[in-house]
């Protein structure tokens, strides 16, 4: 079992004939996921990395049968084609672009409400089921099978929680890095809903970050559904000074609840095992799992 992507999920690449597309896509499809073809408009009817390649989406499910969308499309032209993928039918877009302008984000959202796609991202890495599908742009040999889901709004920290999870001997069932965006598809809180649904994922890494109220929301969601998994949890920028932006376009002190510790407090409170340093997730998980298997 896993979330969102499995080893049957057909995957289309918009953008595929471009740098990004082509070597991710190639990457991709080194781990095993199952890629069925491409979009680049105007390329309709050749051939990239041995898969055909379409003028549009619409075309590509016809042909392929596809049902997940991953994005490298500038970010002038990414909006529609998050857009076009949703026309298409597509139940699952992620979109790894950066800088999409949050005018044209709101445009999508708007967009897609009533409809049956689910977005992840964008300005995000993906989603991976380790030793199945790799939608994305994360190193897939850090990913090693198991019982430990994780939800991140860092693309670099997902990577590093899931090498620490897989050197305890925990491994991981699905990593989705949701991004770090003012405006996203799927939330904390939708990842974590989904992993306390899996079967076969037994407990969660949260990684959050200052800025907005996503985790806050995740974490009240967890206790008001009975902490029925153990969430492990840590938020980055503990020394971001307010009102200015750190990295991710999202990462912005507005409020005394945007602040880490605010974040972290509430976490606790809410019985998330909340962790002062990256370096401590995957002990910490460890801990957590052992003492659960014990009772």
């Amino acid at each position: 079992m896993s979330i969102l992507v499995n080893k049957d999920s057909k995957i289309l690449v918009q953008g595929f004939t471009g740098t990004e597309g082509s070597f991710h896509a190639s990457q991709m499809i080194e781990y095993g996921t199952n890629v069925v073809g491409g979009v680049t408009p105007g390329k309709g009817g050749s051939t990239h990395l041995d898969k055909p390649v379409f003028n549009t989406v619409a075309d590509c499910v016809k042909a392929t049968g596809a049902d997940v969308s991953i994005i490298f499309v500038p970010p002038s032209f990414a909006a529609d084609a998050v857009m076009e993928a949703a026309e298409a039918g597509i139940g699952l877009v992620v979109c790894i672009t950066e800088g999409i302008p949050v005018q044209d984000m709101v445009k999508v959202q708007n967009y897609l409400k009533g409809r049956k796609t689910r977005l992840v991202g964008p300005n995000c890495p993906g989603i991976i089921t380790a030793g199945e599908a790799k939608v994305g742009i994360m190193p897939g040999f850090v990913f090693i099978p198991g019982n430990i889901g994780i939800v991140s709004k860092s693309g670099t920290l997902t990577y590093e929680a899931a090498d620490q999870v897989a050197k305890a001997g925990l491994g991981i069932t699905t990593a989705v890095g949701i991004g770090g965006d003012p405006i996203i598809g799927t939330t904390t809180r939708d990842a974590i809903e989904l992993f306390m649904n899996d079967p076969a994922t037994e407990g969660i890494v949260m990684i959050g970050e200052i800025g907005g109220g996503m985790e806050a929301e995740a974490a009240r969601w967890i206790r008001d559904n009975g902490n029925k998994k153990p969430v492990v949890g840590f938020i980055a920028g503990q020394t971001a000074p307010p009102g200015r932006r750190m990295g991710h376009a999202g990462a912005i002190v507005g409020g005394a609840d945007d602040t880490a510790s605010a974040k972290m407090k509430i976490m606790t409170e809410c019985g998330i095992y909340v962790v002062n340093s990256p370096a401590d997730i995957g002990k910490k998980m460890l801990e957590v799992m052992n003492a659960l298997a014990v009772k």
